[in-house]
């Protein structure tokens, strides 16, 4: 290259010199801007792939899902055949006095009012409807409090509200001895209360 003439080499290094810029702007504008767009098709592909593989564990639980929803709604349909219906009267005194027999429960329920329809209100679009009916009666402290724990663990679908306690009887005239009979209704107690049942959507 020594011994070409210098006009000549000065065009050879230009040309080398524009060669260069070329490759350089090759790279830039269009192998750089490839490369970019090949690792963002990467980027999407293990995207997609990652949603496949999702999915296919979704589609392999599927059968578990589905049996786990029928086992639950066999489970809520048991649970709907003991809520109210029908007369509800006649249901809550049937309900009470099968309960109050199965626990040998010291509790004396004899007044029960008419159901008094209600809103749950507790979630948009429940499909359940609830009754309420005003009870009173009586028993001993422990005896009561007994009963209304295991009513309530008994039935998830009703409540005991608004219980009211008093002693069943006023005390006895002073100097007068109270009988054994006597004492027995001075530790009495007398209580009122409201049970909030939800109804059975099926029943007519």
């Amino acid at each position: 290259m020594k011994n070409l003439p210098k006009e000549k080499r000065d065009r050879l290094l230009m040309i080398s010199v524009g060669a260069l810029v070329t490759i350089i702007a090759m790279y830039f504008g269009v192998i750089r801007v490839q490369r970019q767009t090949l690792e963002d098709l990467a980027k999407k592909h293990s995207e997609e792939d990652r949603r496949v593989t999702n999915g296919q564990r979704l589609a392999s639980t599927t059968s578990e899902l589905h049996k786990k929803l029928q086992v639950a709604q066999g489970k809520l349909k048991n649970i709907e055949t003991t809520m109210a219906s029908g007369d509800m009267y006649s249901w809550i005194i049937t309900t009470m006095n099968s309960f109050k027999e199965s626990g040998n429960y010291k509790v004396e329920i004899p007044q029960f009012s008419r159901e008094v329809p209600s809103d749950v209100g507790l979630l948009a679009k429940f499909p359940y409807r609830a009754a309420v009916f005003h009870v009173r009666g009586t028993a001993f402290y422990h005896d009561f409090g007994r009963f209304v724990a295991d009513f309530e663990n008994a039935f998830p679908y009703m409540r005991i509200q608004n219980i009211d306690l008093e002693p069943s009887s006023s005390s006895l005239a002073n100097g007068t001895v109270p009988s054994p009979d006597d004492k027995e209704k001075m530790e009495k107690l007398s209580f009122k209360m409201e049970i909030v049942t939800l109804v059975n959507p099926n029943s007519h």
